[in-house]
């Protein structure tokens, strides 16, 4: 309880939800009048002066509980999980996926890509990231609160403090409290986890590079390389400055995407929204009291659960993660005040008005996915034509060609196979051309991933029909003749 220190009329002392004490749930309804849902906006009200509690230049953030927050949580874990796990599965006895950089290979399950495939990256990265603009035209910066890294470490951290220095309050308490041996044993626990949890991170992204059945036991044990450790370290320094001390630091001032999003929303994107219609004019009052006043009961609950620490209410700011904390905060207390949830909601501005035209009718709808599916395509006929052998024809440059005792020429070449699978291959090889021609090698074995350097030497004993013929250098996988590559190169006779 405490009393209002607002002119909202004659008001009582007022009930306000505190901040680390959960309201209890309402036992009636509202008994004010609902406000129309296109009700526009007192003009007299000014954009709230509150803002989230900051402790040592540090936002310090109320940890907060909802729907949106457990689809953040369960997406966030399993995410985090696979980043961990993926470089322990192995696949044909290697690790799955393992950027072999000393061989300059990338190996993903049972696809092996040399420096010549990463287009095929490349349209993968352009793909990821069409797809992304696509998903922001219909829901925002959901990426950013959901799916994000930056995100994902920044709440765990948060979790990590707050279960060594308490609630949000006892936070902001403790870091203006003085030094003691209390406050000394909370830091250095929570700082410790905090470099054990950043270690932990940086194995895990050094793992994709390094195998990782070798990697943790080595650095652990102190045994690692000198640069596997300093790779280690750097990611580990990165993650420990960035989710622990940075935090929504990275997302207000070091983020590109926050700066370009709005070139992609239109007025039918949905992003966390207040209905300023509804909520306005806002101010604290009993429960179950009749006013005149809008919706919103100026909890700042909203502010303080805010992990970059802006006040929604203000209207769609380039800082919103879209995380959804001040959702279900403000639906925790339209539930104690018996009020209809959803003042603060996922919702586009065009929605508010009652305008939800079809997709086929929105121009960005039709742009996006026509780039997209142009993309998708374009990227699915380059993994189409990628063939797992690689055929590099050199002539011999010393001579053109020579004559040998029994009348024939020969020209030599040095073929340079590679077998870009995963599995030990034998190939053939011939030759087309317009005259008989006898082959010094018609048959090779190559293992997985390696590459050989052929000398091959092609004589023709019969008629040449000029002294520049072209040659068609053939090279099949015996296991599956679909698989072949070709190269042209010519033949030289007096």
């Amino acid at each position: 309880m405490q009393q209002s220190n607002q002119s909202q009329g004659s008001i009582p002392v007022t009930f306000i939800p505190s901040a680390d004490q959960e309201p209890s749930a309402a036992k009636g309804p509202s008994a004010k009048r609902e406000p129309s849902a296109l009700k526009q906006p007192s003009t007299g009200h000014k954009p709230s002066q509150k803002a989230a509690a900051k402790s040592s230049g540090k936002i310090q953030f109320r940890s907060q509980s909802g729907l949106f927050q457990r689809w953040r949580t369960a997406s966030g874990a399993g995410l985090i999980a696979l980043f961990f796990l993926l470089p322990f599965i192995s696949w044909h006895g290697r690790q799955a996926i393992w950027f072999d950089l000393s061989n300059q290979q990338f190996y993903f399950f049972g696809t092996s890509l040399w420096p010549q495939d990463f287009t095929l990256l490349a349209w993968v990265f352009i793909a990821a990231a069409f797809g992304l603009f696509f998903v922001t035209l219909f829901w925002g910066r959901v990426w950013c609160g959901f799916l994000c890294p930056q995100t994902q470490w920044t709440f765990m951290f948060a979790w990590v403090e707050e279960k060594f220095e308490g609630s949000r309050n006892q936070r902001i308490k403790l870091d203006k409290a003085p030094w003691s041996r209390e406050k000394l044993t909370k830091r250095v626990g929570k700082h410790s986890s905090w470099l054990l949890m950043s270690l932990l991170t940086g194995c895990g992204f050094i793992a994709y590079f390094v195998p990782a059945r070798e990697l943790y036991p080595a650095i652990f044990s102190f045994s690692a390389g000198f640069w596997d450790t300093a790779w280690v370290w750097f990611f580990a320094i990165c993650t420990y400055l960035n989710a622990g001390w940075m935090r929504e630091q990275m997302c207000l001032h070091c983020c590109p995407y926050a700066r370009f999003q709005s070139a992609m929303f239109d007025e039918f994107t949905k992003t966390v929204t207040y209905d300023a219609a509804r909520g306005e004019s806002r101010g604290p009052r009993k429960r179950k009291a009749a006013t005149n006043l809008g919706d919103c009961v100026d909890c700042n609950l909203c502010v303080e659960v805010c992990p970059t620490g802006i006040d929604i209410r203000n209207g769609l700011q380039y800082e919103c993660i879209n995380c959804g904390a001040c959702v279900d905060a403000c639906n925790q207390t339209m539930a104690n005040f018996g009020y209809k949830p959803d003042l603060i909601a996922f919702a586009s501005e065009a929605e508010l008005k009652g305008q939800t035209p079809p997709l086929w009718q929105r121009k960005r709808f039709i742009g996006y996915g026509l780039a997209l599916v142009v993309i998708l395509t374009t990227m699915g006929l380059d993994m189409a034509s990628r063939s797992a052998i690689e055929l590099n024809v050199l002539r011999d440059r010393q001579s053109l060609y020579r004559q040998t005792g029994t009348g024939g020429i020969e020209n030599t070449y040095l073929l340079k196979i590679r077998n870009k699978t995963q599995q030990p291959r034998e190939y053939s090889i011939t030759v087309a051309s317009p005259m008989p021609l006898a082959v010094s090698a018609s048959f090779v074995s190559i293992g997985p991933g390696e590459q050989i350097e052929l000398p091959l030497t092609l004589t023709a004993t019969g008629t040449i029909p000029a002294s520049r013929s072209k040659l068609v250098f053939r090279v099949s996988d015996n296991g599956d003749e679909s698989e072949t590559v070709r190269q042209e190169s010519v033949f030289f006779a007096p």
